[in-house]
């Protein structure tokens, strides 16, 4: 068995060309949707990943705005910040890039957003409502993995859905948004994580497995049920002297092995990666249509 790529790379870039159409909709009634994200200090990864958000918005006509703070911001100034793009209304999403400077309550950040900006999808208000099935804004990775299945038309009804990893961002939002009593949902989930005891076994009993535990290529081949469905959330780099940089990048997922086991699998880069960006602009967009 040889598995069916999952290409997020193509899905979000029909995401994106969906989105276009909407936002020229949107700027025919005078609205044009505004990201705002704020940068503190100097970490390389989070600017490159801020400056990929900020080239997705202008390629569809969303507004874009990149603030540059440095790391020994105040915190006072960071919140006058925050609030600042809570009124205003050119602006329909906030982020604040991760990680913050020690000195900055992360936590506290998140809570002053406004939830009706709040595209990244972190604030209580709105996990709570993916929680309890009502209409908001999820989480951008797990809304991503929820959106490749739908697409390529993997039902997780009635399906054991293993998630390796319980973090906040990945694994706790998606085991809510399967356990839903909806449509693309209603799987039985079992969540592993560090204190988990017998991991392998675990995973061979998943119909679907999403792994977003942070271990390069911890999930063997032998650890994958056949024609399983294999999502793989992790990005790591690992040192390897044939590449002209010096490493190569690999997921939680042993590809190799595990592809001749699963019926689907997703690859590292360019699985679900790049549809986390793609639900991040579709939050943006759906809240300026709630400008109308």
């Amino acid at each position: 068995m040889t598995a069916t790529i999952i290409s997020g790379k193509k899905i979000a870039k029909e995401i994106k060309e969906e989105l276009k159409i909407k936002v020229e909709s949107l700027k025919a009634r005078g609205i044009t949707p505004g990201l705002a994200a704020v940068l503190v200090g100097e970490d390389p990864p989070s600017a490159t990943y801020v400056r990929s958000k900020a080239r997705a918005c202008e390629k569809i006509g969303i507004y874009s705005e990149v603030i540059k703070r440095p790391g020994d911001i105040a915190a006072e100034d960071l919140i006058a910040i925050i609030k600042d793009l809570n009124v205003r209304n050119d602006i329909d999403g906030i982020l604040v890039q991760s990680p913050l400077p020690k000195h900055i309550d992360e936590q506290a950040m998140t809570l002053l957003i406004d939830p009706k900006k709040d595209v990244d999808g972190f604030h209580p208000f709105n996990v709570g409502m993916t929680l309890i099935g009502r209409p908001t804004f999820r989480s951008c990775t797990p809304y991503g993995i929820m959106e490749l299945m739908r697409r390529y038309e993997i039902d997780p009804a009635g399906k054991e859905v293993v998630i390796l990893g319980r973090s906040n961002i990945v694994g706790k939002p998606m085991g809510a948004m399967l356990v839903q009593k909806a449509e693309g949902a209603n799987a039985t989930v079992t969540m592993a994580h560090s204190r988990t005891g017998d991991i392998p076994d675990i995973c061979r009993r998943a119909d679907i497995l999403i792994a977003a535990i942070g271990q390069a290529e911890f999930v063997k081949g032998d650890w994958i049920k056949d024609g399983a469905v294999v999502i793989d959330v992790g990005i790591n780099r690992i040192n390897d002297s044939s590449k002209e940089k010096g490493y190569r990048l690999c997921g939680d997922v042993d590809f190799a092995e595990c592809e001749k086991k699963a019926s689907f699998i997703t690859p590292v880069p360019g699985g679900v990666g790049p549809m986390t960006i793609a639900m991040l602009l579709t939050n943006t967009v759906k809240s300026a249509e709630g400008r109308l």
